[in-house]
């Protein structure tokens, strides 16, 4: 997991780049992988993001990744300032090798990477004029859902800049959810809904064949001595 928020601000090699080679390194796998790979890029979204900010229990770090993968996201953005985002190896069982984690290390170089890409700040919490998820907007934009540390929630400072809030209706004596179990009932009914929509809520092609050149060079074995032989 080491994408970073800075990969975005690279200058990025035109389309037919990533194109030409992933069509190389597809030769170097079954035809049912490389197809399977396709697949499932075709139901990605970058119109709904995931935002972590200050997770720092390992099993949780692991379950939210799995959940993004699950639900189609491919961007997970965090914020570190207190404790760095370490997911278990052993829990998040290689699903983080399918989704870009974006980091940032102060709070507000995170607000600000996110406002950049265009996405709207949705905080996960209880406290404030919140709504449902199903009563969420999803039609006003593209936009990025925050989840808090595991007791805290999300912070003031996220709170206080947040573009709309978003909660978990409950009838019972707890307030709340823990975030992994939180995140899991949100992410699958937003992405249930945006998938029911019209919105074009999908990666654009351009988007898919840099995405799906990456997903390669993690699947075929010695993918970079591979592509040293490649004359395209």
């Amino acid at each position: 997991m080491k994408n970073t928020a800075s990969e975005g601000m690279r200058e990025m090699p035109p389309p037919e780049f990533f194109e030409k080679r992933t069509q190389y390194l597809s030769g170097f796998m079954t035809a049912g992988r490389a197809e399977r790979l396709r697949q499932v890029l075709d139901d990605r979204t970058r119109y709904m993001a995931v935002c972590l900010e200050n997770i720092y229990h390992p099993q949780n770090a692991s379950a939210l990744v799995r959940h993004c993968d699950a639900f189609g996201i491919q961007d997970i953005f965090t914020i570190e300032e207190i404790c760095r985002f370490r997911p278990n190896t052993n829990v998040v069982k290689g699903t983080d090798k399918w989704v870009n984690i974006r980091r940032s290390f102060k709070t507000e170089d995170g607000i600000a990477e996110l406002r950049r890409r265009g996405y709207r700040i949705i905080a996960t919490t209880p406290h404030r004029g919140d709504c449902s998820p199903e009563e969420f907007d999803i039609e006003a934009g593209p936009f990025a859902l925050v989840f808090g540390t595991e007791h805290e929630g999300v912070s003031g400072r996220i709170a206080d800049v947040a573009d709309g809030y978003i909660r978990i209706p409950m009838w019972g004596f707890v307030e709340s959810l823990n975030v992994s179990a939180s995140a899991a009932i949100i992410l699958y009914m937003l992405s249930k809904r945006l998938r029911q929509s019209g919105i074009d809520w999908r990666l654009t092609e351009d988007e898919k064949k840099v995405i799906l050149f990456d997903w390669m060079m993690r699947s075929v074995k010695n993918a970079e001595t591979i592509l040293t032989k490649f004359d395209g």
